[in-house]
């Protein structure tokens, strides 16, 4: 099925490349995102199963399947609004563009091995450049150079990292780096070895995941790509970034660099919540603001692994819900341009009384991305600070609450403007345009289940992050 998958995934490609019709794209498109939906389906029935050789069924890896598969209606839905007036070019090159990241995206999250991870990892560079690039200005030029530069750095990194991986072996099975294998003899590595890849192996995917210090790639990268593009880059992009960091981390945690590691998140997490909280008290662009917002999210997931025992399963929760509520407020935001021509906050103002279906989903995604109640995300920083006490980590968990306290001012404050408040400069500001009500859907939708899962989460999602974190140390 995977492999027919795979093929079916490049036939798709071809096709919207070969045939110059806007109508035919559409329909190989709706039929692809079909199809990641039948495979995610077909993967809950083979869990824990190998196919290929190279790819395993795991419940981490299924459950963020799954995640990519739900945002692919909207990502579609969206990106067919978004690519309306191009050319037929352009809209096949986009859309070619999709369905290899989201392929490549799949072989990620399904590899059993370092080295086929890291082929699709970097695959998913290259379709996330021309996607940046899709509008074609001298600003996404750049974004788009910058994008392949760092992420092309960080993906060498974490190459060093396999490569001391790779040292652990005897020259006669050098190759063999799957999991399953490292996992049998890691205990007889040298824990310098260890340390060495594990730290190369953060800092180069953390591209990908936006975690500090290497998150500078994604906040500029949102500034000029496709508001459906930053949906997935912000989201499902950033969650094949942390299975191939938490892969690692799963692999080293019954040797004796657990706990180096384990301070290594902490401090990462931190700085990138303290990076976060600095640039949105001072941000001016509203999808910058919401890329500092996702770089303040992935430093609680990488600082609830860190924490250990109750924070493994928030962590992967949290990681869940935020992708369905951050991809909800970054289709708002292509609305949002439609509306008030801009992206620049200064010049925002009134969306309520404009556009109050948009209004609604910026409230109500406000909430729910701050962790306020009644938002899932509320339960998962609560766990995430119960195991802090737990723990006894109590400077760690005083000083994660004052930075998202700054957090929560420079959001909330930011959206009550857009909101409520007047433009800072109306003078020579464009008519406003029309958006139809029935395009929130979608977000309505996304932000329900986030809601939801403040109440009750599925006995399924449950047992499978469970499954997922059942060999770490408690």
């Amino acid at each position: 099925m995977l492999l027919l998958f795979f093929i079916l995934s490049v036939l798709v490609c071809l096709s919207m490349l070969i045939f110059r019709s806007k109508n035919i794209t559409k329909i190989l498109m709706v039929v692809y995102a079909v199809m990641h939906i039948g495979l995610s389906i077909y993967s809950f029935t083979r869990l824990d199963t190998t196919e290929l050789g190279f790819f395993t069924y795991t419940g981490i890896g299924v459950l963020l399947l799954s995640v990519l598969s739900i945002l692919a209606i909207p990502v579609v839905y969206h990106g067919f609004i978004y690519t309306a007036g191009d050319d037929t070019r352009k809209f096949n090159i986009y859309h070619a563009s999709l369905v290899a990241l989201m392929t490549f995206m799949t072989g990620a999250y399904l590899a059993n091995g370092m080295t086929v991870l890291w082929a699709f990892v970097e695959a998913t560079t290259l379709a996330v450049a021309l996607l940046i690039y899709h509008d074609r200005t001298a600003a996404a030029l750049e974004a788009t150079w910058k994008y392949v530069f760092i992420c092309s750095v960080g993906i060498a990194l974490a190459y060093l990292g396999i490569l001391f991986l790779g040292f652990i072996y005897g020259r006669e099975d050098a190759a063999s780096l799957s999991f399953s294998s490292l996992s049998n003899i890691i205990n007889q590595a040298n824990p310098m070895y260890l340390r060495i890849a594990f730290l190369f192996v953060l800092t180069g995917f953390s591209t990908k995941m936006g975690l500090f210090p290497m998150h500078t790639v994604t906040i500029d990268a949102h500034s000029v790509a496709p508001p459906p593009i930053s949906a997935l880059i912000s989201t499902t992009l950033m969650n094949v970034g942390f299975l191939a960091i938490f892969r690692v981390y799963s692999l080293f945690s019954s040797s004796s660099i657990f706990p180096f590691m384990n301070s290594v998140l902490i401090i990462a997490g931190l700085l990138s919540i303290l990076v976060a909280a600095g640039y949105m008290l001072k941000a001016k662009h509203l999808k910058r603001m919401l890329a500092y917002s996702s770089l303040e999210n992935m430093g609680l997931v990488a600082i609830a692994i860190g924490v250990g025992g109750i924070g493994y399963y928030a962590g992967i929760l949290l990681l869940l819900l935020h992708s369905l509520a951050k991809s909800s407020l970054f289709f708002q935001m292509g609305q949002l341009s439609r509306v008030l021509h801009t992206f620049k906050l200064d010049n925002c103002g009134r969306y309520m009384k404009l556009y109050p279906a948009g209004a609604m989903v910026l409230l109500l995604g406000m909430i729910c991305i701050l962790a306020l109640p009644p938002s899932g995300l509320f339960i998962t920083e609560f766990l995430i600070f119960k195991g802090m006490v737990s723990n006894g980590q109590w400077v760690v968990m005083i000083m994660a609450v004052v930075l998202l306290c700054f957090v929560v001012y420079a959001m909330s404050t930011r959206f009550m403007h857009i909101l409520f408040s007047n433009p800072r400069g109306e003078a020579g500001l464009p008519e406003p345009g029309r958006v139809n009500g029935i395009e929130t859907i979608s977000q309505f939708v996304l932000l329900g289940v986030v809601v939801l899962m403040c109440f009750y989460q599925p006995t399924f999602l449950s047992e499978l992050i469970l499954q997922g974190i059942s060999l770490l140390p408690k």
